[in-house]
Parts: structure tokens; C-alpha cells; sequence
């Protein structure tokens, strides 16, 4: 059987606590063993607690509309469910049916909260997970978003090659009066967007902006560049 210092590791709201810290969380665990077929809770119920199967084993299912019930997963010993009720109240989005006789471990969302209300250390700690965790998510998203903005900047100055290009000693001069803003509108971004995608474009030496005008150096890297995404 996996021991609740493990178990709870598994959370990644606490796989960077020290493990000094996850035994006093482990501390406000309440044990319950659960017979075959008994309901540990309701789609719907007010999400009180996260739960982790200490042996046996459950089924997660949501109830559709014509009264079918749908198996979202099935959990054994080692897993955790409804820890997303933690430091989110929210009700619980599904039913837990028990499959076998089987020890259930809890812990009350609001003894942790309280503890953390009680202990400035574990407090400091779990806010540096949430802010890293919501840094990397900010991140992701901004990455992703950047990446679209990246393409569509680059179909729009190949396309402006293609059309107003005219060859210099340097490369492909895009020969027409057109400003940042004037790219940033027709992408629909940010001037400042545009901008921070003609300087990364600029270090590839994929384009050169000395002079008034954009000068396409290297007309293949830039296809590449939307071929990538």
C-alpha cells in the first residue's frame, strides 16, 4: 500500500513541499472504509474535501441528461480525486461510486485552510507553488498566443515581398510605404507585437531594417519560419 506521504506528493499543488510540511497536511486526514457500491459523493454536492483511495478501488461517472451514467475513470489505490475543490469552492463536478471495499483517506479543504491561516511557513510555501503553477500557465498561454501572432506576421511580410519586392545587394526590399502599424493592422495585433516580431526576425537575419524600409534577406528562412508552425 502506498503511504500517504507518496500519495499526497502526487498533488501538484504539494509535490514541492517538504515532506516535513505534507505530514502535518497528512496529520488532518480522517479514514474511512467504504463498502461495495456505497456513494462517497454526488455530482453536485458542495465540494468540502479531496480524497484519495488508500486500498479498493472507485469509479468516477457523471449522470447525462436521459439518466445514463457515463464512467469518466476508474481510480485505485495510490489515486487522488477531487482535488480540484482545493482553495476553489466549487461543487463536486462528479459522482464517486465505490467498485470493491475500499479505505478511503480525506482531508477537509477547510482544516488545510485553516492551518495555512495558522502557519505563515506552509502559507509563504503553498503561495509559491500557486504562483509559479499560474506563472507557467501565463506563460504557456502567451507562448501559444505569440506563436499564432509570429505566423501571421510572417505570411504578411512574405506576402508583401511577393508583392511589392524589389531585389537589393542586401536582399528582397519590401517597396511600398508601410509602417508597423500599418502591419499591425492588417494581422490584427499590437504595433508592439509587430515590432518584437521583426526584432526576433532581425537576429535570425532573416530580415534587415536599417534603412526606412523592411528587407527581406533571406526569403526561404521566412517560409520556413510559417512552415514551423
Amino acid at each position: 500500500m502506498q503511504n500517504s506521504l507518496n500519495i499526497l506528493k502526487n498533488i501538484p499543488i504539494f509535490s514541492h513541499l517538504s515532506d516535513e510540511v505534507i505530514q502535518k497536511i497528512i496529520e488532518l486526514q480522517k479514514t474511512k472504509k467504504y463498502k461495495k457500491g456505497e456513494i462517497i459523493f454526488y455530482e453536485g454536492d458542495k465540494g468540502e474535501a479531496f480524497f484519495f483511495v488508500k486500498s479498493g478501488k472507485v469509479k468516477i461517472y457523471k449522470t447525462s441528461l436521459d439518466g445514463r451514467d457515463i464512467t469518466l475513470n476508474i481510480l485505485g489505490e495510490g489515486s487522488i480525486f477531487a482535488e480540484v475543490t482545493l482553495f476553489n469552492d466549487i461543487n463536486y463536478p462528479a459522482t464517486v461510486e465505490v467498485l470493491e471495499n475500499s479505505e478511503i483517506g480525506m482531508i477537509l479543504n477547510k482544516d488545510i485552510e485553516q492551518m495555512i491561516l495558522n502557519n505563515t511557513i506552509l502559507a509563504l510555501q503553498i503561495i509559491k507553488v500557486l504562483t509559479k503553477r499560474l506563472y507557467r500557465s501565463q506563460k504557456t498561454l502567451k507562448e501559444m498566443a505569440f506563436s499564432d501572432t509570429y505566423n501571421r506576421i510572417s505570411r504578411t511580410l512574405l506576402d508583401l515581398c511577393e508583392r511589392h519586392g524589389k531585389k537589393t545587394e542586401l536582399g528582397i526590399e519590401i517597396d511600398t510605404a508601410i509602417t508597423r502599424q500599418d502591419i499591425a493592422n492588417m494581422v490584427g495585433t499590437s504595433r508592439e507585437t509587430v515590432s518584437r516580431v521583426i526584432s526576433e526576425l532581425k537576429k535570425e537575419k532573416i530580415l534587415d531594417t536599417s534603412s526606412k524600409k523592411i528587407i527581406v534577406m533571406d526569403k526561404n528562412k521566412l517560409t520556413e519560419c510559417i512552415d514551423e508552425f
